[in-house]
Formats: structure tokens, C-alpha cells, sequence
């Protein structure tokens, strides 16, 4: 009985140092895989279309605010991102806001900055002596931005760039796009001849798909002749002209003058972050397009071929495994419904090494951005703009002294002819100031 009882003991022993491992390998692993730093990029909400074609009944006067302008259902949507992030971040974000741990940059496009402002709201509601009216459940957060004339981080394709039209012109000229064009023919001349466009192609067609869906769902009517099937096709016109803009053909090519920008940034501020460089920043939001997201997937290597839908978010963590040992996830959220779906880069796993996802990323980052877009600059490597210039401060140089050369001999020439003349009687016109 005795030695029954010894047997027990000796069992419910051996499991407790069995479960008080297990605890704490849980434990370890939990201290190991710590969340240090997170950029989300993510697209606007629910808008109005930029236009409207010709022959359409719904012009400008039928949207509140007029084209291109976030509604009140992107606003919510935002809100709803914004609450699903303070969800997914709580413990690692302040409860409240501090403008130490985040911040937020967007295009400089109505739309963008009142989704990024929706967006903080859901983020980082009011409490305690946040709250600068009771009846208020908001408070003011900065959001930063650039003119649109300088942008060129979040906002593509980046048109500035003389060697990315050189690529799309050799797109427009590859065996998809002219296959896709003859066979779409017809039906493009069907939707302009329908819509009262002058030009529609490829590149332009993607507007009356948009212009549909964006009625479609503000209830506006849509013309009779705009029919499942048209819609449908249209939609597969649209998803082409995405990729047409940053794929088809010399994809990496095209990465490094567009998305690669981008990819190439939050790289950069993700190593500050694993060198305590950040000054405690935290989190950094992009608020940005659909064609941004488009580029940057394209970049990656990531994109399913589709638009972004309003209000999806592209995530980027960082994670601490151990001292010095860090990884990058990332995430796509594009379904309001569902928890965000993990995206893999090809060639690593989804919880990727950070040295081997730089590794990976390189080849689609610009040594010299402007450089390999062909834009002059007044120097070159061979140092002829350095001697073009010395030449022609020399000629300025001579000019000048030329110049000062024959003042100095006028003025003596002056000088000798007054000291010549007898000092005398001189007759003066009698002509009053008023009269001269």
C-alpha cells in the first residue's frame, strides 16, 4: 500500500515538472517572439467617382461633395479599421494617444487625409483629460503630408521618371497587351460609342468600371446597356490596367522606379527600429491609393491580381526573437469581416529573417533612384558637368573684365576733355524747370 502511494507520488510529481516546463517554454517562447515596430499602408475609404463620362446621367451636382471625395460610408469604414487596429495592438500601443509612440503620413488628397483622421479616431478615442468637451468622443491628432507636386512616396506611378515611360511604352508593344487589346476591341468601341468617349483603351477604360461601381453603390441607376456580363468584363479591363501600370512585363524593372520606393522606406525606418533609433516611435500609418498598394504588392511580389479594396490595410511587424535576432511579418487585410490573411515574400517564410527579406527586397530597391530614371542632372560621373561649368565662369569672368575695361577708358577719356576746356563766362539758356 505503502509503495502504491510512493508510485503515486512520484507520478503526480513528474507531471507537475512536466506542465511547470511546458509553462515555461510557453513563457520563453512568449519573452522571445516580442512585437517591436509596426507600419500599416493602407488605401481610402468609400468615395465619389473622379468623373463622370459624357453621356452620364449622375454628373457631378449628384455626390454631396463633389468628385473624388471620401463619403460618409468611408468615413465609418476607417472608423472600423482604426478600431480593429487598436484591437490587434492593445498592450503594445498606448491606450491613450501619445505622440511619441505614432506617426501618420498621407497623400495630399481630400480623401486620404480625412481617412487617415477617421482612421485615428477609431485608433485613439478620447479618455480622461483627452476628453476636451464631454460630448465629443474624438480629439484633434496631427497627420502629415507633402504637396502632390513632391510627393514621391506614396503616391504612384511616380511620372517623373522618363525610364518608366520608356518601360510602358515597351509594355504597350508586348505579345498580353496586344492580344488583350485586339481582343477587347469591339467592346471598348461598344462602351465609347455608349458613354461619348473620345478615347478608351486599355489604360482609360478602367474610369467607367469605377464610375459603375461607385453608383452602383450609392443606388444611383445605371444604364440599361450595363448589363452583368458588361460590368463583369469591365472589371477584368480594370484588374489589367493595374497591371499594366507595375507589371506584364520588366516587373522588377518598374519595382525599382515605383513600389521599390516605398519597399525601400519602410525597410529603412523597420532597421531603425532594431537599432533604438525611432526615439520611441512605435507605429507608422500610410494613408494612400489603391494604385499605392498595387505598386508596393507588385514591388513585393505579393499582389493577387486584384484592386485594393477601400479601406484594406497592408501590414508590416517587427518582431524581437531574441537579442538581435529579428523578423518581419506581414499581413493583408481586405475583408472587414475576417482576422487579416498572412502574406509570404517568395523565397522565405511568412515569419521571415529581416537580413534575408533585405536580401530578398534589394533587387527591387534603386542605388540611385534618379539615376536610373534618367533625369539630367547638371553634374555627371565623367566630370564634364563639373568643366562645362568652370568654362563657362571663366567666360563670364572675361566679359566682366571686358567690360570694366571700357568704362575705365571712357571715364578718362571724360575726364582728359573737361581738363582741356578754359574755365570761363558760359551762357545759360533761359529756360524755366517747368518748361524743360
Amino acid at each position: 500500500m505503502a509503495a502504491r502511494s510512493g508510485s503515486g507520488l512520484l507520478s503526480l510529481l513528474g507531471m507537475m515538472v512536466l506542465i511547470s516546463g511546458q509553462i515555461l517554454v510557453a513563457v520563453q517562447f512568449a519573452q522571445a517572439h516580442q512585437l517591436r515596430f509596426v507600419t500599416v499602408v493602407y488605401r481610402h475609404g468609400d468615395r465619389s467617382p473622379v468623373r463622370a463620362y459624357p453621356k452620364d446621367v449622375h454628373q457631378e451636382s449628384a455626390w454631396p461633395q463633389g468628385f473624388g471625395q471620401l463619403t460618409q460610408i468611408g468615413m465609418e469604414q476607417h472608423w472600423d479599421l482604426g478600431q480593429a487596429l487598436r484591437a490587434r495592438y492593445k498592450g503594445f500601443l498606448n491606450e491613450s494617444y501619445d505622440r511619441h509612440e505614432i506617426y501618420v503620413r498621407s497623400t495630399d488628397v481630400d480623401r486620404t487625409l480625412m481617412s487617415a483622421e477617421a482612421n485615428l479616431a477609431g485608433l485613439y478615442p478620447p479618455a480622461g483629460s483627452q476628453i476636451f468637451q464631454p460630448n465629443i468622443s474624438w480629439q484633434p491628432i496631427p497627420v502629415h503630408t507633402v504637396p502632390d507636386s513632391e510627393e514621391r512616396l506614396l503616391k504612384f506611378p511616380i511620372i517623373s521618371c522618363p525610364k518608366y515611360h520608356k518601360l510602358q511604352e515597351e509594355t504597350r508593344h508586348s505579345p498580353e497587351y496586344v492580344n488583350k487589346t485586339r481582343d477587347n476591341m469591339d467592346f471598348m468601341q461598344m462602351v465609347a460609342n455608349k458613354t461619348g468617349l473620345t478615347d478608351c483603351s486599355l489604360e482609360s477604360v478602367w474610369t467607367i468600371s469605377d464610375i459603375f461601381f461607385c453608383e452602383s453603390k450609392h443606388n444611383l441607376s445605371l444604364p440599361s446597356w450595363a448589363t452583368k456580363d458588361v460590368l463583369a468584363r469591365l472589371v477584368d479591363l480594370k484588374d489589367f490596367s493595374f497591371r499594366f501600370l507595375f507589371g506584364i512585363i520588366e516587373q522588377e524593372q518598374k519595382a525599382r522606379l515605383q513600389g521599390g520606393v516605398l519597399v525601400a522606406q519602410i525597410l529603412k525606418n523597420i532597421t531603425a527600429a532594431t537599432q533604438n533609433a525611432t526615439n520611441g516611435l512605435k507605429f507608422i500609418a500610410y494613408s494612400t491609393h489603391d494604385t499605392t498598394l498595387g505598386a508596393l504588392q507588385m514591388a513585393l511580389d505579393v499582389y493577387n491580381g486584384k484592386q485594393a479594396p477601400y479601406a484594406s490595410c497592408h501590414i508590416f511587424e517587427l518582431y524581437e526573437e531574441s537579442p538581435g535576432n529579428f523578423t518581419v511579418e506581414m499581413y493583408f487585410r481586405n475583408d472587414s469581416t475576417q482576422q487579416p490573411f498572412p502574406l509570404t515574400i517568395p523565397g522565405c517564410v511568412h515569419s521571415c529573417p529581416l537580413e534575408k527579406l533585405q536580401n530578398l527586397l534589394d533587387r527591387v530597391i534603386a542605388k540611385d533612384w534618379e539615376k536610373e530614371c534618367h533625369i539630367s542632372s547638371p553634374r555627371n560621373d565623367t566630370g564634364e558637368g563639373s568643366v562645362q561649368i568652370l568654362s563657362e565662369v571663366i567666360i563670364g569672368l572675361v566679359a566682366c573684365g571686358c567690360i570694366l575695361f571700357l568704362l575705365i577708358v571712357l571715364l578718362l577719356t571724360v575726364l582728359f576733355r573737361q581738363k582741356s576746356q578754359t574755365i570761363g563766362y558760359q551762357h545759360v539758356p533761359n529756360v524755366g524747370e517747368e518748361q524743360s
